[in-house]
C-alpha cells in the first residue's frame, strides 16, 4: 500500500487543483439537458452517450481550471487568500498544470468526435469560452458573465449530445445557470475586491464596490430565477418542478441574507454550501418532474 502513496497523494493534488468538488454546480445541469433530450423529445437512451457525457464535462472542467490556475499563478502568490493553492505552494509546478490543461483539452475534443458531428464542431468553440475566461479578469468586469457564459454550456451541450440539434427549454436552463453562476461568482469576487484594485484586475467588486456589487448579483439571481420559471412553463412541468423551484429561488434569497455588504464572513458558506445545494436540489426536482 506505502508503494501507492506517492500515486495517490499526485491524485490528491490534481484534483485539488482543479477543485472537484465544485463540479456540483454545473454537472446537475447537464444531467437536465441529458434528461430533457431522452424523456421529453424522446430520444433513445444509451448508457455510452451518457458516460461521454459525463466525460466531457470532466475534461472540459478539469481544462478550464488547471488552464486557470496556471495563468493566474503569479496574482495567486501575492494574495494571501490563495497562496496555498497548489502552485504557489509548490505542490504542482506551473509546466505539469499547463500540461494537464492540454492533456484535458485533448481529450475533451477527442470524446466529443465521439458524440456527433455537432458537439466535435461546437468543442472548439466551447473550449475557447471556458479558457479565454481566464484572461477575461485583466481587461474586464464582466469576466463573471464569461464565467457564466462557459458552465451555462453544461445543459446545452448534454442536450446536443444527444440530439445533434439545439432547442428552446435547454437554452433556458442554459440562461438560468449562466445569471445564477455569474451572481454568485460576484459574491466570491467580494473576498477580493482591494486586491483586484491593487493589482489592477478587473472584477464587478472592484469596479462598483461591495454594496452595488451586491445589488448586481442580486439582480442576475432574479433573472436566473425568472429563467428557470420560463422553463417550467415551457416545459409544461408537473407540480413537482414547481417545488424544486421554490427550493432553488429559495437558496438564491438565503445566499444573499448571508452575505452583507459590512460582513463578508460568510461569503464561503454561500458560494460553496448554499449553491451546491441549490444546484442538486433544483436537479433532482427537475428530473423527477420529467421522468414522472
Amino acid at each position: 500500500m506505502d508503494n501507492y502513496m506517492p500515486l495517490i497523494t499526485k491524485f490528491r493534488n490534481y484534483l485539488s487543483l482543479i477543485r472537484f468538488s465544485h463540479t456540483v454546480f454545473a454537472l446537475p445541469f447537464a444531467f437536465i439537458g441529458f434528461v430533457i433530450a431522452v424523456v421529453h423529445d424522446h430520444h433513445p437512451f444509451q448508457w455510452q452517450l451518457l458516460v461521454k457525457m459525463l466525460l466531457c464535462m470532466v475534461f472540459a472542467r478539469s481544462a478550464a481550471m488547471a488552464f486557470n490556475r496556471y495563468l493566474d499563478r503569479s496574482f495567486d502568490a501575492k494574495n494571501p487568500r490563495t497562496t496555498k493553492r497548489e502552485i504557489p505552494a509548490g505542490v504542482i509546478s506551473p509546466k505539469q498544470a499547463l500540461l494537464f490543461a492540454i492533456f484535458s483539452s485533448v481529450l475533451f475534443v477527442v470524446t466529443t468526435w465521439f458524440i456527433n458531428a455537432a458537439c466535435f464542431w461546437l468543442s472548439f468553440v466551447a473550449l475557447f469560452v471556458i479558457l479565454f475566461y481566464s484572461y477575461t479578469k485583466r481587461f474586464t468586469a464582466l469576466c463573471h458573465i464569461v464565467l457564466g457564459v462557459g458552465l451555462s454550456l453544461s445543459p446545452i451541450g448534454a442536450f446536443l449530445a444527444v440530439t445533434g440539434y439545439f432547442a428552446w427549454l435547454p437554452v433556458l436552463f442554459s440562461l438560468s445557470v449562466l445569471t445564477w453562476v455569474a451572481g454568485f461568482d460576484i459574491i466570491y469576487a467580494l473576498q477580493d475586491e482591494e486586491f483586484d484594485r491593487g493589482q489592477q484586475l478587473h472584477s464587478i467588486p472592484a469596479a462598483l464596490g461591495v454594496k452595488n456589487a451586491l445589488l448586481v448579483s442580486t439582480l442576475l439571481h432574479v433573472g436566473s430565477g425568472i429563467f428557470v420559471i420560463m422553463a417550467g412553463v415551457e416545459g409544461h412541468f408537473s407540480w413537482i418542478y414547481w417545488v424544486g423551484t421554490l427550493i432553488y429561488i429559495s437558496l438564491l434569497v438565503y445566499q444573499h441574507m448571508l452575505v452583507k455588504p459590512n460582513d463578508l464572513s460568510k461569503v464561503n458558506m454561500a458560494f460553496g454550501n448554499t449553491n451546491g445545494i441549490a444546484s442538486v436540489v433544483f436537479a433532482l426536482f427537475t428530473i423527477l418532474a420529467i421522468l414522472l
